[in-house]
């Protein structure tokens, strides 16, 4: 496939080793401060740009009827908007907080250690991201859609950085140089903890999952996540 890199910084590059790796071209590099380019050579486009260029990077593809992996987090105020808009345009589209295999492996264990917990007494739930002191957003996408796969399944009403109450998670942000990333979720009492963690070692996973994705969308119209990519 010839793939469109939209945001061409450590993550970018990574996806370009791996996409390569796999015998697909790299026929365009668009950095962050660009705002037109030409995709009409372009079979599939990957956005890993910055929170305020992600919703045009996005709406170029359906324009140009290019399938989109997203992968920019911090913009999601804009997703109903880019879905209904994908509709229309009958474009393709994937978005996903975290793209390791591994994470959204993680994410369904989130979810069924949720339900399991949800009807016992005296657990309080707490959850911890620490990123790279680069990362713009927090928290993190990936602590959110945790947050909000515990919403689905326990009493909890609502996520908020650092304080929590009855109602609400509350998810600690740290930024420690080179962390590719770390997500904790941590249910404690007063006899005893459970804690379920991932810990990347680095960037390719996340580039990985988003070369497979890219793969998997290139023939198919709509809307999607990686629940579908991974058949979960």
């Amino acid at each position: 496939m010839k793939i469109a890199l939209l945001g061409y910084g450590k993550m970018g590059k990574t996806i370009e080793k791996i996409a390569v790796q796999r015998g697909h071209i790299i026929a365009l590099k668009v950095d962050k401060d660009d705002t037109t380019y030409d995709l009409s050579d372009i079979d599939v486009a990957i956005d890993f740009s910055i929170p305020s260029a992600a919703v045009n990077n996005i709406t170029n593809c359906f324009n140009a009827r290019v399938p989109v992996v997203s992968g920019t987090t911090g913009w999601l105020e804009y997703y109903e908007m880019i879905v209904n808009l994908c509709k229309e345009k009958k474009g393709s589209f994937i978005y996903a907080s975290n793209y390791s295999l591994g994470v959204n492996l993680f994410f369904e264990l989130n979810k069924k250690l949720a339900k399991m917990m949800a009807p016992l007494d005296g657990y309080t739930i707490a959850m911890e991201e620490i990123h790279h002191t680069e990362k713009l957003d927090a928290p993190s996408g990936t602590a959110i859609t945790l947050a909000e796969g515990i919403i689905e399944n326990t009493d909890k009403k609502n996520w908020k950085l650092e304080q929590g109450d009855q109602n609400t998670i509350p998810i600690s942000a740290k930024r420690i140089d080179k962390v590719p990333g770390t997500h904790t979720v941590l249910y404690s009492s007063e006899v005893d903890d459970i804690e379920i963690k991932h810990t990347a070692h680095n960037r390719n996973g996340f580039a990985l999952g988003a070369v497979v994705a890219a793969e998997w969308l290139s023939d198919k119209t709509g809307v999607f996540g990686m629940k579908d990519v991974l058949g979960l």
